[in-house]
């Protein structure tokens, strides 16, 4: 199995890719599926794979590469008899790219490990994942983000902030009262030296969790409606409440026409406007925007 980039004419094998044969479906069906049998692997060093021990019945193949946004499915529906070797022959996936980034927010890793993760009220503090890889197994970090902003919602400013330090881990809604929420809205600024205005922007939007969310995006306009991308109602993991850090992988590609954006600083709105609960809320994997080809931002 091959990567290709954007930045190179020439295929990158996916070493460590993962993949895995499961029912008949979608690109990314596989995450949903839960009463048919699925069959796993990971590639080698060369991209090489094989898989043993199949349940006979029909199936798609599927792949994801850890470092690259998107999943890839084989097109050819695979039936598995007794005995049977199948050659898939050599594979190519071409992971979602329009144009050349501007800026990059996290590792594309499925995860939101990457990210900050509070320390925990000491009153819930678990021991035994104190200075542990894991540390986002602690019971109530949700809380803690009204404790880092009290006031005013997260900001992010590309180029001098780090994603390690100043990303919380989950975009979750914040406490006003007794069984009362509010949803929040976070900012991405980030500078522009020029601007194709006849062009389309791409924002990817990689998330690594959603819990009955609504994310929106708006561009340099906090309250315009309706927002230039909504993802409507989404998601099912319960990853906050359960002390998770992944769930059901997400990808958005959100086209921003160029006359939306100004030379110097523009900001990026990501508001997740549902707020019923504590629990609500979303965990990015990774966000990147594009530009359009023909432009060259320092």
């Amino acid at each position: 199995m091959n990567l290709f980039r954007y930045i190179s004419n020439e295929t990158i094998l996916a070493k460590a890719a993962y993949v895995g044969l499961a029912p008949p479906g979608d690109v990314g069906s596989w995450q949903r599926e839960h009463k048919g049998y699925q069959f796993w692997t990971t590639a080698d060093e060369t991209g090489s794979f094989v898989i043993n021990s199949i349940q006979t019945g029909d199936y798609n193949l599927y792949a994801c590469v850890l470092g690259f946004i998107g999943d890839y499915k084989y097109e050819t529906p695979l039936t598995i008899t007794p005995g049977c070797d199948i050659d898939v022959g050599e594979l190519i996936f071409e992971p979602p790219r329009d144009g050349p980034t501007l800026w990059e927010i996290g590792i594309p890793d499925r995860t939101a490990e990457e990210f900050y993760i509070p320390d925990p009220n000491p009153t819930y503090i678990n021991k035994l994942y104190v200075n542990h890889p894991d540390r986002f197994r602690q019971y109530g970090l949700w809380e803690r983000y009204a404790d880092l902003y009290p006031d005013k919602d997260l900001v992010y400013t590309v180029g001098v902030d780090d994603y390690r330090k100043d990303w919380f881990f989950a975009q979750v809604t914040r406490k006003t009262g007794d069984n009362a929420y509010k949803s929040t809205t976070w900012q991405i600024k980030f500078n522009l030296d020029n601007v194709d205005q006849a062009g389309t922007y791409i924002l990817r939007l990689a998330l690594a969790s959603a819990h009955n969310s609504d994310l929106q995006v708006r561009i340099n306009d906090p309250d315009v409606n309706p927002p230039v991308f909504s993802s409507g109602v989404i998601g099912a993991d319960n990853a906050i409440a359960r002390h998770g850090i992944r769930g059901i992988y997400w990808l958005f590609s959100v086209e921003i026409p160029g006359s939306e954006l100004i030379q110097g600083e523009n900001t990026i709105f990501l508001t997740q406007a549902r707020s019923s609960s504590p629990f609500q809320g979303i965990m990015y994997d990774y966000i990147r925007m594009e530009s359009p080809s023909s432009v060259v931002n320092s």
